[in-house]
């Protein structure tokens, strides 16, 4: 039975699927992921899953980006809070957002109009 929910979960895997593609392209762009998880600790505290992700930022590029897009229960549960802003513009991000509205992604078939 499809869901919402999996629809969702599908959305932000590609969203992270794009971002990997900047990241592979630019692994520069890690260090300013780190300065966002550092100012939301900052602002807000430690919260574990900001642990969780300055850990996975020390691994290679490779292992960075297999966590970012593997379709894993623990992937999932990080990706809910990804620093990974800013990489995508909002214009990007609404292109995927869009491919992914219900009548526009053909559910059994895990496939965009």
């Amino acid at each position: 039975m499809w869901s919402d929910h999996m629809r969702l979960e599908e959305r932000s895997i590609a969203l992270h699927r794009e971002i990997a593609k900047r990241v592979r392209a630019n692994p520069e762009l890690i260090a300013m992921v780190g300065k966002n998880i550092e100012q939301w600790i900052e602002k807000s505290g430690e919260i574990p899953v900001w642990n969780e992700w300055r850990k996975i930022l020390r691994r290679p590029i490779d292992q960075i980006i297999d966590m970012m897009v593997s379709p894993g229960e623990k992937a999932r549960q990080l990706r809910q809070s990804t620093p990974f802003c800013g990489i995508l513009t909002p214009k990007e991000r609404w292109k995927i957002y869009e491919s992914f509205e219900t009548g526009t992604y053909y559910q059994g078939r895990r496939e965009h109009r």
